[in-house]
């Protein structure tokens, strides 16, 4: 006897134009039951197979061998399996998934009644404990785009306002200080994100702030273009042309961890989400 379980899952989310870099199989491991007897199995074998033929997998030919290893019945939480050559078969040729399948087993294929192992299903446990397929994807494009939040009566978020009541030495300050990267703690909860957004739940963005006075040193990173636009503005040539502002001038990703608009769990890189420098440009 073994502990058998299928899943299904619809890839219509995927876009034909996306390359499937990596595919995971995730499995919340519930604490194992209690066992009667002197016999306790410390370890079990889970494999995991892709389902050539639904109404017949045991029948040779029926399925195949995806990921295979031994876990410990002492703990509980996620296992993760690796699924690649499956889900791409099913991204070229839709009709081909006829979905996985996973069997538990004692040490060498032995059987175990009853199986001490059991992996949280959708239906009856939490939503946080669900099964996952889990896509790293590769769209073509430099970096994923963040939805645009747009509020209501303007830019501020609700709740906020334009800072009026700064005193004028504080900005004076702000001036003097030269141009620098800043810690900025983003909240996901706080801007109204964590509804699609898994994890992480925030992360330091960082911010650049402070003067670009004239000269400006190699310490600046200013372009050549900011250094004309710096002597220009110190020798007042032309009438409005600014300081160059302090901005960021090397920018990093990030993973997010997010639901989509079908409510599929993906894992994708957002580019330039962290101030990795700051420069006068």
């Amino acid at each position: 006897h073994s502990e058998e379980m299928r899943f299904l899952f619809v890839l219509s989310s995927v876009a034909k134009n996306e390359k499937i870099l990596t595919a995971e199989l995730h499995l919340f491991r519930l604490w194992p039951r209690v066992t009667d007897g002197p016999k306790r199995h410390h370890f079990c074998q889970v494999s995991v197979y892709q389902v050539l033929e639904k109404d017949k997998p045991e029948a040779p030919g029926g399925k195949k061998l995806l990921a295979a290893r031994l876990v410990s019945l002492q703990t509980s939480g996620w296992e993760v399996f690796a699924i690649t050559p499956a889900v791409r078969d099913w991204t070229e040729d839709e009709s081909s998934n006829q979905g996985l399948l996973v069997t538990v087993q004692g040490l060498g294929g032995s059987p175990l009644d009853p199986p001490p192992l059991q992996f949280a299903s959708g239906r009856s446990h939490h939503e946080s404990k669900k099964p996952m397929l889990v896509l790293f994807t590769d769209d073509g494009r430099r970096g994923a785009s963040l939805p645009t939040a747009g509020f209501p009566g303007g830019s501020h978020a609700p709740g906020t306002a334009p800072s009026l009541g700064r005193s004028r030495s504080t900005r004076s300050l702000d001036r003097l200080q030269p141009c620098q990267r800043h810690p900025l703690s983003v909240d996901f909860e706080e801007i109204g994100w964590s509804g699609w957004i898994i994890s992480p739940r925030g992360y330091n963005a960082f911010h650049c702030k402070g003067s670009c006075p004239f000269p400006l040193g190699e310490n600046m990173r200013p372009t050549n273009h900011a250094t004309v636009q710096s002597i220009i503005n110190a020798l007042k040539l032309s009438e409005g042309v600014s300081s160059p502002c302090c901005v960021p001038d090397k920018l990093y990703s990030i993973n997010l961890l997010y639901f989509d608009d079908d409510e599929n769990v993906v894992l994708k890189q957002y580019d330039d989400m962290v101030a990795g420098s700051c420069g006068c440009h």
